[in-house]
């Protein structure tokens, strides 16, 4: 009798807490999985090329994400950005290393019955100077807040729904300005039968000083190993001024 009960708290303890898998977007990614699991962690490494009016700008990512605890995920994340004139006399800006972001993201109601989890995290954003100006201005150039909610459902076994929204309010440290914008995003993906490769679209909606854009992102995620998974992604502006089309690229190495 012993035994049995040694043996059912063993299996109790040993239990894993519910997740469902959702299919998560490659341009604007989640901190960790929804509904992570203690010890889950990864590393992202993107490239983003895109064209604007009068340079193009490669922007590289580089992210550290990992679960401490059930459902909770934490992720530090790095932008640099370079860029290339493309009309002669105009001004481009110069290369620098665009943020520091600092994210956590607490997965608060995970449904396997009804395929659906609800998140809600936090990021803090670090701005600062270019390359040529360090040592000459303020180390930190800028300061954002970016609380989110993220809901996502599963129709079936195949297809993934997905809608992130979040203020992100920016501070100005030189200038000494406040400004918020609003972003929207919904996504919907496609896990192919047999497989770990994914098709889908995601759509980033923005709304700045009254102004709304949106660009639309059809992309594929390869599976190419048991740890590696290769993302593609398209960018096709629908509603942006000074935007052109652009691509990106992002390798997941899961640790």
């Amino acid at each position: 009798m012993l035994s049995t009960i040694a043996t059912s708290s063993a299996q109790t303890q040993n239990e894993l807490p519910p997740k469902v898998r959702h299919a998560e977007p490659l341009y604007l990614d989640l901190v960790r999985d929804l509904g992570a699991r203690k010890g889950e962690k990864e590393i992202n490494v993107g490239i983003d090329f895109m064209n604007v009016r009068n340079y193009n700008q490669h922007v590289i990512l580089a992210e550290y994400e990992f679960a401490p605890i059930n459902r909770l995920g934490l992720e530090v994340e790095t932008d640099f950005s370079f860029f290339k004139r493309t009309a002669e006399g105009e001004e481009v800006p110069n290369n620098k290393l665009e943020c520091l972001r600092l994210s956590a993201q607490y997965s608060f109601w995970v449904s396997e019955k009804h395929r659906m989890t609800l998140a809600a995290g936090y990021t803090q954003i670090f701005e600062f100077p270019d390359f040529k100006n360090y040592g000459k201005s303020s180390a930190i150039t800028g300061v954002g807040y970016n609380p989110f909610f993220v809901a996502a459902k599963r129709l079936g076994k195949n297809i993934h729904t997905l809608v992130y929204t979040s203020p992100v309010v920016e501070h100005d440290v030189l200038q000494r300005t406040t400004q918020v914008r609003w972003q929207i995003n919904t996504a919907v993906h496609y896990s192919i039968p047999q497989t770990s490769h994914l098709i889908g679209i995601e759509i980033n909606k923005e709304i700045e000083h009254g102004m709304f854009e949106m660009t639309v992102r059809p992309q594929v995620k390869i599976k190419c190993s048991k740890n590696l998974s290769l993302g593609l992604v398209a960018g096709i502006p629908v509603v942006r001024k000074h935007e052109h089309f652009s691509s990106f690229i992002r390798l997941i190495y899961e640790l």
